[in-house]
């Protein structure tokens, strides 16, 4: 500890605590440490970040504000948070400079819908410049794409006697991004099915009339215009695919390949074992680890805004490759 204090104690604050049971009454920080990558260091222990890099607002399928988003990272004390909405940056836009007046560490953020192997799968880009071409050009893309597939779902439904417009169903959502749930909300409202689990069971789940091909981007593009933005690209709840093993790092190895940097090791609310799966492919495949909820709403069983189990001590965070002060 001499040696340590010798050369930082001039650059180094201390604060007092309190007489907390089990830890020591003070944590010291350097000065110079970049905000996002300290780490408290109390004599004999380390309190890690509060992170939450995935979670969903109004813009596209959550439900609540991004200004109510923000409000929850900042009464839970995250140090980094992210609104990655599908295909879109409003949420994020919207909020941005009110996080920087409340002091709360906000990254750009965004989940990409893309295809690989005729497989859809998510993609977080994080920490990337919201104004660059590539990544406008591409959300454009990704609008245009969901509004063709939506049209193809309800001509589909009118067919069957299930009249929802274009208008009435933009209307509804707002400015928010349009999906299934949206649909099967306005299908539920308008007494066409009693609830939006029988709405995707009967007419919008795998395999039924609503279940239209989409035009997504495909993987290696999507993780291209996120690192030609600036960003980071993070393969997205990895377990969800419910892919095989072989399959899995087949996944992660053209990841790579396309560029991309980190995996969610942790997501949501999961097992131990699923935890340790994904660390253990992180650190044999030289990718950087993320952490998100992937909030979409209060629920009393699910995971809150930055309610996060901390990240394994055998993976490197994401948040190193971010240049934030």
């Amino acid at each position: 500890m001499a040696s340590w204090q010798s050369g930082y104690a001039a650059d180094c604050k201390s604060v007092y605590l309190g007489s907390t049971p089990g830890l020591a009454s003070i944590f010291i920080f350097h000065n110079e440490m970049p905000k996002i990558n300290r780490l408290f260091a109390i004599v004999g222990y380390a309190i890690p970040m509060k992170v939450d890099l995935h979670t969903h607002s109004t813009a596209s399928d959550g439900v609540l504000a991004p200004d109510e988003l923000l409000q929850l990272a900042t009464d839970n004390s995250l140090d980094l948070f992210a609104i990655t909405d599908h295909d879109t940056i409003a949420g994020y836009l919207s909020v941005r400079e009110q996080a920087k007046a409340i002091g709360i560490n906000l990254i750009a953020g965004v989940e990409l819908s893309t295809l690989w192997s005729g497989i859809g799968i998510h993609i977080v880009g994080l920490n990337f410049d919201p104004t660059h071409s590539a990544m406008m050009k591409l959300l454009q893309y990704q609008t245009d794409a969901r509004m063709s597939r939506t049209d193809t779902i309800l001509q589909k439904l009118a067919k069957i006697g299930f009249e929802i417009s274009l208008s009435e169903l933009q209307s509804s959502v707002g400015e928010g991004v349009i999906g299934r749930p949206h649909i099967a909300t306005l299908m539920v409202e308008k007494g066409y099915v009693k609830d939006t689990n029988q709405a995707f069971k009967k007419y919008l789940g795998a395999g039924k009339l609503g279940d239209v091909k989409n035009g997504w981007v495909g993987l290696s593009d999507g993780v291209k215009a996120i690192r030609e933005s600036g960003g980071v690209a993070v393969i997205a709840h990895p377990n969800h695919y419910n892919l095989t093993r072989m399959k899995l790092l087949r996944l992660v190895d053209d990841f790579i390949g396309a560029g991309g940097q980190g995996i969610e090791v942790i997501s949501g609310k999961q097992h131990r074992d699923i935890t340790d799966k994904l660390s253990a492919i992180a650190t044999d495949k030289g990718l950087y680890a993320s952490i998100g909820s992937d909030f979409h709403r209060p629920l009393s069983f699910g995971v809150g805004v930055g309610e996060l189990s901390p990240l394994p001590d055998n993976v490197t965070p994401i948040w190193e490759l971010f240049d934030i002060q």
